[in-house]
C-alpha cells in the first residue's frame, strides 16, 4: 500500500470504528447516562444523520481550499468530536457531540476518494479508492471488537480514549505522508462543484449506491433474528457469523478495487446482479445453518465489491470538480442504509417472514441493475456520438490540409 493512502486508511479505520462501535457498547452507556437501551440507540441515528446532513455543507464550504489542508482539518474533528464524547457529562452532551463528529464523515471519505485517485496512475485508481476503504472494512473485523471488549472492563469511555489515539496518529501520518496539495487538485470552487450537480450521471450514480445500500441494509438490519429464529444459531454464535462478514468485506473491497479498474461498469452491472441471486439464495437456504454461514460470507464479499466501483463513478463522472459529488455520494449510502432499514421493517410488518426478507433485498438489487444498465448505455451513446463528431470534423479538415 503507498503510504499516502495508508495514512489515509489509518483514517478511514478511525471513522469506521467511531461509527460502529457504539453498537457494541450501548447497554454500557445507557446504564452509565440513566437512559433506555433504546433511547442510547438513538446515538446511531443521530450520527447516521448527522453523515446526511454534515456532508454537503463541508463539502461546500471546503470546495475551494486545498484537499490535504481539508482531510487534515476533518481528522482533527475526529479527534477533538470523540474526545467530546469521552467526556460528555450526560446523554445530550454525547448525542452532540456524535452528531457534530459526524459532520466531517461523508466529507472525509469523498474528498480522500478524490485524492486517493490522483495519486496513483489512472488504471489504479479504483484500486487506490479500495485500499483506503480497505480501513473502514478493518474497523468492523478489528476495531468494534476490540472497541467493545476494551469498553466492557474499562468503561465505554476508555473506547473513546483510545478512538482519540487513533485520530492523532491519522492527523499526524495524513501530515507526514500525503503529499502537498497541487493547484489543479484543489477543489473546483462552489460554482464547479454546484455545475457538476447538474449531469444526470452523476445524480445515477448515487441512486445506484443509494439502491444497492437499502438492498443490503433492509435484510442486514434484521440478520440476528435471521440467524438465531430460521437458521438455528445460536445468539452467541451469531457474533462470529458477522465477524465472517466483516472478513468478507475486506476481501470484497480489494476486489471491487481491481475489477473496476478492469472494467467499471461492468463490475457494477455484475456485482449487482450477483447480490440479486445472492438474496435469493440466502432466503431459499436460510433454514441451514451451515448454507445460511457460507452465503453470509459470500453476501460479505459481494457487499464490498460494489463500493470501489461506486465511488469511482461518482468521482469519474463529476471530474471536472468532484468534492461535492464524491462527498454526496456517502451521504447517498447513508440515506440507503436508514430506507432500507425502513423497508425492511415495513415488509415485516407487513407479513413477510424473516425467511422470506432477503427477497426484498433482491427486488432493490433490481431496480439497481435497470438504472445502472440505463447508465452504461447513456454512456455508449455519449461516446459514439463523440466518436460521430470527432471524425466528422476530422473529414471536414482533410480538404483544407491540401491546400
Amino acid at each position: 500500500m503507498p503510504l499516502p493512502i495508508l495514512a489515509l486508511a489509518i483514517a478511514s479505520f478511525c471513522i469506521g470504528t467511531t461509527e460502529f462501535v457504539i453498537m457494541g457498547l450501548l447497554p454500557e452507556v445507557a446504564a452509565d447516562l440513566g437512559v433506555s437501551i433504546p433511547s442510547a440507540g438513538l446515538l446511531v441515528t443521530g450520527y447516521a444523520l448527522g453523515v446526511v446532513i454534515g456532508a454537503p455543507i463541508i463539502a461546500i464550504a471546503t470546495a475551494s481550499l486545498p484537499r490535504k489542508s481539508v482531510l487534515i482539518g476533518l481528522a482533527m474533528l475526529f479527534v477533538v468530536g470523540n474526545l467530546f464524547c469521552a467526556i460528555a457529562p450526560n446523554y445530550w452532551m454525547l448525542m452532540v457531540a456524535r452528531v457534530v463528529t459526524a459532520f466531517g464523515h461523508g466529507a472525509f471519505f469523498g474528498i480522500g476518494s478524490v485524492v486517493a485517485a490522483n495519486l496513483v496512475p489512472r488504471h489504479k485508481r479504483a484500486s487506490a479508492i479500495a485500499l483506503m476503504f480497505a480501513g473502514l472494512t478493518l474497523a468492523n473485523i478489528l476495531g468494534v471488537p476490540a472497541g467493545t471488549a476494551l469498553g466492557e472492563i474499562y468503561g465505554w469511555r476508555a473506547t473513546f480514549y483510545a478512538v482519540v489515539a487513533i485520530g492523532i496518529a491519522a492527523v499526524i501520518a495524513i501530515v507526514l505522508l500525503v503529499p502537498a496539495t497541487k493547484e489543479e487538485q484543489k477543489g473546483g470552487g462552489f460554482r464547479s462543484e454546484i455545475k457538476v450537480l447538474g449531469k444526470l450521471q452523476v445524480w445515477l450514480a448515487m441512486l445506484i449506491s443509494a439502491l444497492a445500500s437499502a438492498g443490503l441494509f433492509a435484510v442486514f438490519t434484521y440478520i440476528k433474528p435471521i440467524l438465531t429464529d430460521v437458521s438455528g444459531i445460536s445468539t452467541s454464535a451469531v457474533t462470529w457469523v458477522l465477524l465472517l462478514f466483516g472478513a468478507g468485506m475486506t476481501v470484497g473491497n480489494i476486489i471491487g478495487g481491481k475489477l473496476a479498474d478492469w472494467k467499471l461498469m461492468p463490475t457494477v452491472i455484475g456485482t449487482l446482479v450477483a447480490l440479486m441471486f445472492i438474496h435469493a439464495i440466502f432466503a431459499e437456504v436460510s433454514g441451514n445453518a451451515v448454507a445460511a454461514i457460507v452465503v453470509v460470507f459470500v453476501w460479505g464479499v459481494l457487499t464490498f465489491v460494489i463500493v470501489p466501483p461506486l465511488q469511482m463513478r461518482v468521482v469519474e463522472t463529476a471530474e471536472e470538480a468532484p468534492n461535492l459529488a464524491a462527498t454526496l455520494n456517502q451521504g447517498a449510502f447513508n440515506v440507503g442504509n436508514a430506507s432500507g432499514a425502513w423497508i425492511g421493517g415495513a415488509a415485516l410488518t407487513w407479513g413477510v417472514s424473516y425467511q422470506n426478507l432477503p427477497f426484498v433485498g433482491s427486488a432493490l438489487a433490481v431496480i439497481a441493475v435497470l438504472v445502472a444498465v440505463g447508465s452504461w448505455v447513456l454512456d455508449r451513446r455519449a461516446g459514439q456520438a463523440r466518436l460521430a463528431f470527432d471524425e466528422g470534423e476530422r473529414l471536414s479538415l482533410e480538404p483544407l490540409a491540401g491546400l
